[in-house]
């Protein structure tokens, strides 16, 4: 199978074992969070090798978080620690039905002071594909900074780059910025896989076809839009289709479901699936992670993934 590298910020996630506002939860279950670890853990699922390059505090849960990575298969190699910043933290509230409440702790934390130092002994060899997220690059201007450096290199080796904007507009100073950055990291890779609403915020457009059109223009090959329950609309080289979503009996939760459609997306076009029969499989992944309670539990195995789109 392909081996991928990705960059990220994993944090302790602290979900609460009762429904209600977090300031009134008085008990929460420790997990492992973080947009690149969902996707990381789904591709190792789908027997891929993922090697994920981040800084974690000095301390218990940084340490739990690379024992977490390694028990799910993750290379940690290029995984170091800080002793003078803190692994970052985040709490969800735990809801029933729709969106949960997340409140993150991770300014100044171990992964934002990651720099061009992180990726000095990086070895290229053998990696078909990196993916990158938005996230990264909203920590610092170092992570930035990695990131930009990270495509250059990419490119050079001529390595395949995915790009998921995966917005967090609580880690930029305003949205402009956001939109500046994430709309020009984004240009660089292959394959953009944007949301709806983030394809319309960053590029000002309101069709699927005029979002995918601004990125073309710029450059990237492949656009993917994800449109939830819907499905997604995909424009590459003159192809232009839509791909509706996979009937969800009960959603649990939403968090992961775009990750979740990363993986299905770059390991199917890994394994020389069709741009088709790849979008199918990330709407198959989406549907199967909002049906889980947790960031990543819902990403399947092969036999799993074949079972569930067999059903469907």
């Amino acid at each position: 199978m392909s081996k991928i590298l990705t960059i990220g910020e994993p944090m302790a996630l602290f979900v609460a074992q009762q429904e209600g506002a977090l300031k009134d939860v008085e008990h929460f279950s420790r997990f492992v969070a973080g947009a690149e670890v969902n996707f990381s853990i789904g591709m190792v699922r789908l027997e891929h090798q993922v090697t994920y390059i981040t800084k974690l505090g000095d301390d218990p849960f940084g340490k739990q978080i690379e024992e977490f990575l390694q028990q799910n298969g993750i290379d940690t190699s290029y995984a170091t620690y800080d002793a003078n910043y803190f692994t970052g933290m985040q709490w969800k509230q735990k809801v029933t039905t729709g969106d949960p409440q997340v409140f993150s702790l991770r300014r100044n934390s171990a992964a934002s002071h990651m720099d061009l130092s992180t990726i000095a002994e990086l070895n290229w060899d053998g990696f078909d594909h990196i993916h990158l997220t938005g996230i990264p690059p909203a920590l610092s201007a170092g992570c930035r900074q990695v990131v930009y450096e990270l495509i250059k290199q990419a490119r050079e080796k001529g390595v395949q780059i995915s790009y998921d904007p995966n917005l967090r507009p609580g880690l930029w100073p305003d949205k402009a910025e956001m939109a500046s950055v994430v709309n020009d990291l984004a240009c660089l890779a292959d394959i953009v896989i944007p949301g709806i609403e983030e394809g319309k915020l960053l590029t000002g457009k309101e069709t699927v076809q005029e979002i995918a059109d601004a990125y073309h223009a710029a450059g990237v090959k492949t656009v993917v839009i994800k449109l939830g329950a819907e499905g997604a609309y995909t424009s590459s080289e003159g192809q232009h289709f839509y791909t509706p979503g996979f009937r969800v009996e009960k959603v649990v939760d939403t968090v992961g479901a775009g990750d979740g459609f990363a993986v299905g997306l770059v390991s199917a076009l890994l394994e020389g699936l069709s741009l088709q029969e790849a979008v199918r499989r990330a709407a198959a992944i989406g549907a199967l992670a909002v049906m889980s309670p947790g960031d990543n539990d819902g990403l399947p195995t092969r036999k799993g993934l074949s079972a569930f789109m067999a059903q469907k």
